[in-house]
């Protein structure tokens, strides 16, 4: 492979982590939003504002080509499985 792509792979792997660790770790407050008693509004923003930002994000990646996109979803489902690893593990 050469360097130069490993490295933009990467910093794409990277930006969808950061991404998707964003996007899941709202998912508590989001939650915490629909049980409240204060109205379902507050809980649809955040869940729309999470949603779209998520994929705003791939879908920059996507404009910087496949491999962009590839590198930036895996980055959001490793995210998936680390936040909600740590949320497991926290009380």
């Amino acid at each position: 492979m050469n360097p130069a792509l490993a490295v933009r792979l990467a910093l794409w792997l990277a930006f969808g982590l950061s991404a998707g660790t964003v996007h899941f770790a709202l998912l508590p407050w989001n939650t915490a939003l629909y049980l409240a008693s204060t109205g379902i509004l507050p809980a649809l923003a955040v869940q729309g504002l999470r949603m779209t930002l998520t994929a705003a994000a791939l879908a920059f990646a996507a404009w910087h080509g496949t491999e962009a996109l590839l590198a930036a979803a895996t980055g959001v489902v490793l995210a998936r499985l680390l936040v909600l690893r740590v949320m497991a593990a926290t009380p």
